[in-house]
């Protein structure tokens, strides 16, 4: 990323904050009511106070604590859901129906069950934190490897591969991008879920703190807390999108001129650095490369002129 491009994302939040200061320091009371809202630097100064306590960092290590039990084992979880209903007609049959009945009811709803059902409140957020990413993922998941072309499969068949090869060869990495796509959803849905969970049933922990300070009406507070959780979601999805883009650098990557092929694109085009772009293959060679030829044969035969 360009330094303008840094410069103007900067420049964005400012403004906000700017807008922020200026509508809460002149008590602005039109529709919208800010004249309760603490002041951006009044926020500051409650985070400043807090950052250096023990409690606040507490809080902040028992949540990452949380999102990250939560959230790992909804991905594992939700990878392989996603890859079996797709792939197996009997997982489909078996675990579909359920699924679908079980993906509509909010994660935050299972609460009273989390309760029931785990001996600590602990468990339990982690339970919920694991069941709001895990239908995201699977979702992402089935779609991705369903929509697989059937050619690599057959191709990795035809040369002797097995069932194995085929998912960790073949499966697994075509769907990633779907995969990656589904858990930057889920990590953010966990975060929400989870937030709520410790206001409900929590004893530490961002939401749990945010929740104390509203129920004695110390609004700066409330802000620190919401500034937390929005840093926290940001770095979290931040690092889910990097290990995303790391793994399929495959892909083609985006700049502002528009789409750029890969290092390993550009080494088998021959568009490197210092070098022209070469001509496109004939039409004839990439029918050969890309199926099964058509025909008796896929090249004639050359014929040597005999002399009598």
């Amino acid at each position: 990323m360009t330094g303008g491009r840094w410069l103007l994302r900067a420049a964005s939040l400012g403004a906000a904050l700017l807008l922020w200061q200026g509508l809460t320091s002149l008590d602005v009371n039109l529709w919208l009511r800010f004249e309760q809202f603490p002041t951006v630097g009044e926020i500051a100064s409650t985070f400043a106070e807090r950052a250096g306590t023990g409690a606040y960092w507490q809080d902040l290590a028992s949540s990452l604590r949380r999102i990250v039990s939560g959230f790992a084992l909804a991905a594992v979880l939700g990878v392989v859901a996603g890859t079996a209903v797709a792939r197996s007609r009997i997982a489909a049959d078996v675990l579909g129906p359920l699924l679908e009945v079980l993906r509509p009811i909010p994660a935050i709803a299972l609460v009273p069950v989390a309760i029931l059902m785990f001996p600590s409140n602990e468990q339990g957020i982690v339970f919920i934190t694991c069941a709001a990413a895990f239908f995201p993922v699977l979702v992402s998941t089935r779609h991705a490897v369903r929509a697989l072309s059937p050619v690599w499969e057959e191709a990795v068949l035809t040369m002797g591969g097995g069932r194995a090869r085929v998912l960790f060869s073949v499966v697994l990495p075509g769907a990633l991008p779907g995969i990656f796509g589904g858990l930057s959803v889920g990590i953010g849905v966990s975060w929400i879920c989870v937030i709520s969970a410790e206001m409900i049933s929590g004893e530490y922990g961002v939401g749990y703190r945010t929740w104390q300070d509203y129920t004695v009406v110390d609004y700066p507070g409330v802000f620190v807390g919401m500034v937390t959780i929005g840093a926290l979601g940001w770095l979290t999805s931040t690092a889910v999108e990097r290990t995303g883009r790391r793994l399929t650098r495959w892909l083609p990557s985006l700049d502002s001129s528009g789409p750029v092929p890969s290092s390993a694109a550009r080494t088998r085009t021959g568009r490197g650095p210092g070098r022209s772009p070469r001509a496109p293959l004939p039409a004839s060679a990439l029918a050969g490369a890309a199926g099964p030829r058509s025909g008796p044969r896929a090249f004639p035969e050359q014929t040597r002129e005999v002399t009598p």
